[in-house]
């Protein structure tokens, strides 16, 4: 009866057992393994007693799941049957080849070779050929375009300069080998059935022909209507060969001083590997698929290429065997009735069966040919034990099943290299171990395994986020894996239904029963909220970089939508206000009374905004600044640091101020622009000018609409704007132009006056009226009678006499020069340079402008005469 290790993965069952004791009177010698289909194999055993006894084993009926391995039950049985057996003499049969493509099997028997159909159902032919043959062993090529002649002579004319040529010249000083006789120069390929044979020192190169398919024909040819053997070369070897395997133009033989490699082209050999004094017996294990040899060195394996030349690592066993087989990708070892799977990559041990306990003698394994199909024998003296290969995909869902997640990852990484699973499988196998882990309350692994799935959807992981029905219900693909989970429930129901079973577990546990729950949880069972914080994280992350992704509109929806939720959840402000400024595809119906409630507004205005909503992210704004400013909430004061090391202190309503103009700059809503132009000028004048001079939105809005809605307290905001309009906008219209100038006109003239009056140190009143009135900062650069006056001397649009009108009482003598000389004059003008401003330079330059020097002079006598007489005046 076989033993299982729960804990090693299950690669094969239990098929079928035979007892050899109901069949012969000896015991076993040697096993061969054919297919004839999918389902169906055949089983030739070869006794002590010179018979071959032949079973037929249906692969198609593996032992049940659960079932216990019971191998000598009736319906264990049922899946072998004897079929004939047939008598070769009374020496043991050391060897057995079958050869399916031609219907034979080849038999070494007593030294001698005999011929056998599959069936056994004809009579034995023996060999007329040399007697003392010690090993066997078929020609394989690694590619079936490969041909080479015996001489040395490619077919394709290719000169031969191969790495093992080198190293049998090394040995052989380039000189042929002695004792080489060659027949004629045959070539041969893969499909023919060309053998190398030892006898005693001699290695035998021969060809099976059969009639009309005989090629080279000898004297020492017999019977050719029923196949016999063609010598094609001959080659001295060494004495003792225990063991030969033949791969392209290379022959590795083994013996007890160690391993050496011939030239089937020139003969030469050479030695590979010598073998300590005291070691196993030497195995050569032909792998087929990769097409390389297994040497074995006690319990020590290495593959060699056909050149005698390692490749990869060592494969160490835990035994030394009796028997090596292959089950791709796999190599299979038996002795003292165990048997023990290693991956021929990774050299981990799989799986390990026993089939017999100990000493019950050497034991051999057998598979069929080509080391890929999925019957595997194993046998002792008596007993022949058949294993049928689990599918790949019972093997993934056994270890599932087992919580051996690594493993089947493995696994399915391992088959994906072999090409026996493609990738979609192994994205496949990714999202279920993520869902395994996921009810399993491991939600950081879960992810982990969810972004490795490239065939998962981010729709599957909606049903954990919010309860059906709901917008997104018929985009969850009803996708239940291999059943293997629970379906899937919103992820407050994981964690309870994962608490519920940590609470039984350590129940049962402290009863003396093991549980599936995990070992961590239950000597520190986590607290609800640490679960469903770490939930919750985990699949924002996947829902993060699912975004990234080409998704359909619908499937984009939820993804922003719910993420939004999460994000809620945790309170992960910063977070929530990015994606809702972001470009985003959130559903508003479904977010705006969650984030309503729960005073979550800042985010709600930026997704009114993102949305095009502009009316109601405005309207949330200007709520933020009234209530900010009247102590109604918490200000959220940010900081920043500025370039010369100080810091700029940024208030609440500021912050809604600046993002209420971001909407506003691209607005051409004229009525929602002026609607909120107010509020947001009060906070901060400059961001109002940027509102309204903004070049972002399609349409401008009409100059007229914007002047009648500016406050008149904003003069800076009016002068502002109506200076865009005439230097950026290039208007020409007289009204703004004029306007323009009465507004600096005036506010000079008022900024005069308060110079004025804080010049003299005894008015502390208006000197503190002074600070009142104009301690905001003026959001222009220049001084606003600079301004004027560049604005008089560079216009010609506005109305002068207007203008002239306001400021004549004042004392801004050189904005009257100016416009006195717009009106033409000039009198007024030379008076105004000459006694108020006592500029004389600035008159002179203005009688040469123009076009009078003599004016100033003439004036100057003019205005001495008039003094002269008004001084006379005085002294009568």
């Amino acid at each position: 009866m076989a033993n299982f290790d729960p804990s090693a993965r299950t690669v094969l069952e239990p098929l079928s057992n035979i007892d050899l004791s109901s069949y012969s009177g000896t015991s076993l010698r040697s096993l061969a393994i054919s297919s004839i289909s999918d389902s169906q194999s055949l089983i030739y055993v070869g006794t002590f007693s010179g018979s071959v006894l032949l079973f037929s084993a249906t692969t198609t009926a593996a032992a049940p799941k659960d079932a216990p391995p019971a191998l000598d039950s009736e319906a264990s049985r049922k899946n072998v049957s004897f079929l004939r057996s047939i008598s070769l003499g009374d020496s043991p049969l050391e060897t057995m080849l079958v050869l399916p493509e031609i219907g034979k099997v080849l038999v070494l028997c007593d030294g001698s070779l005999f011929l056998v159909d599959t069936l056994l159902s004809h009579s034995v032919k023996k060999l007329s050929f040399a007697k003392g043959v010690c090993a066997i062993a078929k020609s394989i090529r690694s590619s079936e375009l490969e041909s080479t002649s015996l001489l040395g002579i490619s077919v394709n004319t290719l000169e031969s300069s191969s790495a093992s040529q080198r190293i049998l010249q090394k040995f052989g000083g380039g000189i042929r080998a002695n004792g080489v006789k060659t027949k004629e120069p045959l070539q041969w390929s893969e499909g023919n059935n060309v053998f190398a044979v030892v006898i005693g020192k001699r290695l035998v190169l021969v060809e099976l022909v059969f009639g009309s398919n005989r090629l080279g024909k000898t004297d020492r040819d017999v019977d050719s209507s029923s196949g016999s053997f063609v010598i094609l070369k001959e080659i001295h070897c060494i004495d003792g060969v225990k063991t030969i395997a033949w791969l392209n133009d290379s022959i590795i033989v083994g013996t007890i001083n160690g391993y050496s490699l011939f030239s089937c082209v020139t003969g030469q050999s050479g030695v590979i590997f010598s073998l300590p004094d005291i070691s196993s017996r030497p195995q050569l294990k032909l792998l087929m698929k990769e097409k390389k040899v297994l040497m074995l060195v006690d319990n020590v394996g290495i593959v060699v290429n056909e050149h005698g030349q390692p490749v990869g690592g060592s494969l160490v066993f835990r035994i030394s065997p009796h028997s090596v087989g292959e089950l791709s990708p796999y190599v299979v070892l038996v002795r003292n009735g165990k048997m023990e799977l290693y991956n021929k990559r990774s050299g981990s041990c799989i799986q390990t069966l026993t089939f017999g306990g100990e000493g019950v003698g050497p034991c051999i394994v057998a598979n069929e040919e080509g080391g890929i199909g999925k019957l595997v024998a194993v046998a002792s003296p008596t007993k022949v034990i058949c294993y049928c290969k689990v599918s790949s995909e019972e093997q993934i869902k056994d270890l599932l099943r087992k919580k051996n997640f690594k493993e089947a990852i493995s696994l399915v990484e391992e088959l994906e290299y072999e090409g026996e699973m493609s990738n979609e499988m192994l994205s496949f196998v990714h999202a279920q171990v993520g869902f395994l882990l996921l009810f399993d309350l491991h939600f950081e692994e879960a992810v982990n395994h969810f972004l490795q799935s490239e065939t998962m959807q981010p729709s599957e992981v909606f049903p954990f986020i919010m309860r059906d029905p709901n917008r997104w219900s018929l985009l969850v693909p009803r996708n239940r894996y291999w059943g293997l989970h629970p379906p899937p429930a919103p992820l407050e129901d994981v964690v309870d239904d994962g608490l519920l079973a940590i609470q039984r577990a350590i129940f049962l546990r402290k009863a003396g029963v093991d549980t599936a729950v995990d070992d961590d949880f239950v000597l520190n069972p986590p607290t609800r909220s640490n679960l469903l914080e770490s939930a919750i994280k985990n699949i924002i992350r996947y829902l993060e970089v699912s975004r990234e992704k080409e998704l359909t509109l619908s499937v984009q929806e939820g993804v922003d939508t719910l993420l939004m939720y999460l994000y809620r959840a945790l309170n992960r402000v910063d977070d929530m206000e990015r994606l809702a400024s972001s470009e985003n595809s959130c559903i508003v119906e479904e977010l705006e009374t969650l984030l309503d409630d729960s005073g979550h507004l800042r985010t709600l205005a930026f997704l009114y905004a993102s949305k095009g909503m502009s009316s109601k992210a405005l309207a949330i704004w200007r709520i933020l600044a009234r209530n900010y400013s009247s102590g109604l909430w918490e200000d959220p004061v940010v900081e920043t640091d500025l370039q010369d090391g100080s810091k700029n202190i940024i208030s609440g309503r500021e912050i809604a101020a600046i993002e209420a103009s971001k909407i506003l700059e691209e607005s051409s809503d004229q009525d929602l622009v002026l609607q909120h132009l107010g509020w947001i000028a009060d906070i901060n004048p400059i961001l109002a000018v940027e509102i309204l001079t903004s070049d972002k939105r399609v349409n401008q809005l009409l100059p007229d609409a914007v002047i009648a809605a500016i406050d008149p307290r904003k003069v800076e905001i009016l002068q502002s704007y109506l200076q865009w309009l005439i230097e950026d906008q290039d208007s020409i219209d007289t009204q703004f132009h004029t306007l323009y100038a009465l507004s600096l006109a005036k506010s000079a003239i008022e900024t005069f006056e308060v110079q004025s009056v804080s010049k003299s140190p005894d008015d502390e009143r208006l000197e503190e009226a002074k600070f009142s009135d104009f301690s905001q900062k003026s959001i222009f650069q220049s001084p606003v009678r600079e301004r004027l006056q560049i604005f008089l001397l560079s216009s010609d649009l506005y109305d002068p006499e207007e203008v002239l009108d306001l400021i004549e009482g004042s004392e801004l003598w050189l904005e009257k020069a100016i416009l006195y000389r717009k009106l033409g004059q000039e009198t007024l003008v030379l008076q105004i340079l000459a006694l108020k401003l006592e500029d004389s330079e600035a008159a002179e330059q203005y009688c040469a402008e123009i076009g009078r020097p003599d004016a100033y002079m003439q004036h100057c006598s003019q205005t001495c005469l008039f003094n002269l007489h008004l001084i006379q005046y005085y002294e009568c």
